[in-house]
């Protein structure tokens, strides 16, 4: 089944276009799990397929266990290579609750303050409001991204590396600035959020410290070969026409003992996701058990050739903006989240750019939905008489409406259920009027259209580059991964 999603991410409650909330990129939307939803968070070497949200004839629902079973068969393969017993025993209670957000890493410390102020950072960022509970979920990831960070800024010292206090400044005033205020008023809406701008400049230092690293110690040593780059270069001529996919996925991973919980966390997670409050990357993030839930559960640009069965059926049926699952898959359930769509180096009638201009008719307070529904057909009526753009302000005059002139919209940047229209309408037309009782409804004519521009083979400095900056980034995981294992780390 497809769901039609009015992601809050597009736009949302994540602060996406200022530079904060790409600095605490790493730890938001991970706080707050669906009730119910407790599946396993771990990592499984590649991502697999989406699934439905109801059996289809050809799939059925996980069978429930036997009548009178008390205890599971959970023995799985061992493929870790660790030994480990088939009927292990736990000596002793692990609970990660009852260990306090402080460490001391390489005699390096990290007080409870810094975790609480971190915390707050990303709250503040995603305008997010956290219970008590959440906020102790969250503060445990946050600990282990302040170790990381840690170790990313202690090993760039061994390099010589140090972020300067004017360096600090700069990057600390760019930030203010894309707030649109001033360092001082910075300053104070940090404090009021619960955050300080000591705790925002480490994150800076952390990121800075870490960019240079990787330009003196990996990026040197990184190398591609011509014949590399050649047949990547044959490959996308080979490819031309063809559909790829930008995918998101949420894998959860199940056995035959627990495949029904799976299932059931995996709908309720969906349902989560259909609400909209949070985006989509925000559940990948917490629930995720595919190497991508790192990145918000992203896969990319595919193809459906390259991609398993389940996934491709999927893929090639959804729409933009629309999710599918829960799919049983090889070693669980997915969920999938179809972003956009393209056909390789073909040029795309939706980066079309268009000149528009948008006529909003407000309805007054406490319109019902009645009242709501006679205005917008009178909207209607009226924006269907429209007689090319040189009438909108007189049509907006006679109804009462505002308009809004822009000349440099794409139609991939517009709603999915926005774009279809736009790409049916004719220079003149109007579209259907769209909104709601509290807004208003609103309406978009159709001024001008330059269409995009025919897809092309990237040069192979293009490709160089992508292939490089991979490979960097690779190295920088297996780096950090080192620093861990080697890290002497002491939890107060």
């Amino acid at each position: 089944m497809k769901h039609d999603v009015r992601l809050a991410a597009r736009g949302g409650r994540v602060i996406g276009s200022v530079v904060l909330a790409a600095l605490t990129a790493s730890a938001i939307a991970q706080a707050v799990p669906p009730k119910g939803a407790q599946g396993k968070r771990g990592a499984r070497p590649a991502p697999t397929q989406p699934a439905q949200a109801q059996p289809t004839p050809t799939q059925s629902a996980p069978a429930p266990s036997a009548p009178g079973q008390t205890v599971q068969d959970q023995s799985v393969p061992d493929n870790t290579g660790l030994d480990i017993p088939t009927n292990l025993q736990i000596f002793g209670k692990v609970d990660p609750n009852v260990r306090k957000p402080t460490a001391i890493v390489n005699d390096t410390v990290i007080t409870g303050t810094d975790v609480d102020q971190r915390v707050a950072l990303v709250a503040m960022a995603n305008e997010a409001k956290l219970s008590p509970e959440d906020r102790e979920r969250l503060k445990l990831q946050v600990l282990r991204q302040l170790i990381d960070e840690t170790l990313q800024i202690q090993e760039a010292k061994t390099a010589d590396i140090t972020i300067t206090p004017a360096e600090l400044t700069q990057s600390y005033d760019g930030v203010s600035k894309r707030f649109n205020r001033t360092p001082v008023a910075m300053r104070a809406y940090l404090r009021e959020s619960g955050s300080s701008e000591r705790s925002l400049k480490r994150q800076i230092e952390g990121e800075l410290a870490w960019q240079r690293y990787l330009r003196r110690r990996v990026e040197p040593f990184v190398n591609v070969g011509d014949e590399e780059v050649k047949s990547i270069i044959d490959r996308l001529q080979a490819a031309k026409g063809t559909d790829e996919f930008n995918l998101k996925e949420i894998y959860l991973a199940a056995t035959p003992a627990n495949s029904q919980q799976v299932f059931a966390n995996a709908k309720q997670i969906l349902q989560e996701i259909q609400k909209g409050a949070q985006p989509f990357e925000y559940f990948a993030r917490q629930f995720s058990e595919a190497s991508t839930r790192a990145v918000g559960g992203d896969l990319g640009w595919i193809r459906a050739a390259t991609l398993p069965a389940q996934l491709a059926e999927a893929a090639t049926t959804m729409q933009v903006g629309q999710v599918a699952g829960p799919i049983e898959v090889s070693g669980g359930y997915s969920i999938l989240y179809l972003t956009d769509k393209r056909q390789v180096l073909t040029a795309d009638p939706r980066d079309a750019k268009l000149s528009l201009k948008q006529l909003t008719l407000r309805f007054p307070p406490n319109t019902n939905q009645a009242q709501a529904a006679a205005r917008a057909q009178a909207f209607a009526k009226a924006t269907q008489e429209l007689r090319g753009c040189g009438t909108v302000e007189k049509v907006a005059a006679g109804i009462g409406a505002d308009v809004v002139d822009n000349d440099t919209v794409r139609i991939r940047d517009l709603p999915p259920q926005l774009q279809e229209v736009m790409l049916k309408l004719q220079v003149g037309e109007s579209s259907p009027p769209f909104g709601s009782a509290e807004q208003g409804v609103r309406a978009l004519v159709l001024c001008g259209r330059d269409e995009a521009a025919g897809g092309s083979v990237p040069n192979s400095e293009q490709i160089q580059g992508q292939l490089e900056q991979q490979r960097v980034n690779l190295r920088a995981q297996q780096k950090l991964r080192d620093l861990r294992r080697d890290a002497v780390v002491e939890y107060r």
